[in-house]
């Protein structure tokens, strides 16, 4: 169940929606005249988000280079690896 606060809460209650965040890595949203406004969560959780997604799209570029037949045996792979590394 998500954590839901008020524009106001944030104001007054800074600290204890920041603790909340560090603690339990999971943002808070914050309400402005009732409606739905923010997302606050702490950097390390944000910072975890983009890296997933960051990953989410190198997964995707190779499924996209196996499809498209852009792809070669591993045993050749790390031969090509392994000549460069004796340079």
């Amino acid at each position: 169940m998500p954590t839901i606060r008020s524009s106001a809460d944030l104001r007054n209650s800074y600290n204890e929606i920041s603790t909340f965040c560090h603690d339990y890595s999971e943002p808070v949203f914050i309400t402005k005249n009732g409606k739905g406004d923010l997302a606050v969560m702490s950097i390390e959780a944000y910072e975890q988000l983009v890296g997933r997604f960051e990953l989410y799209e190198l997964i995707q570029e190779g499924l996209e280079d196996v499809a498209a037949g852009r792809t070669r045996p591993f045993s050749e792979a790390m031969a090509d690896i392994k000549s460069r590394c004796k340079r």
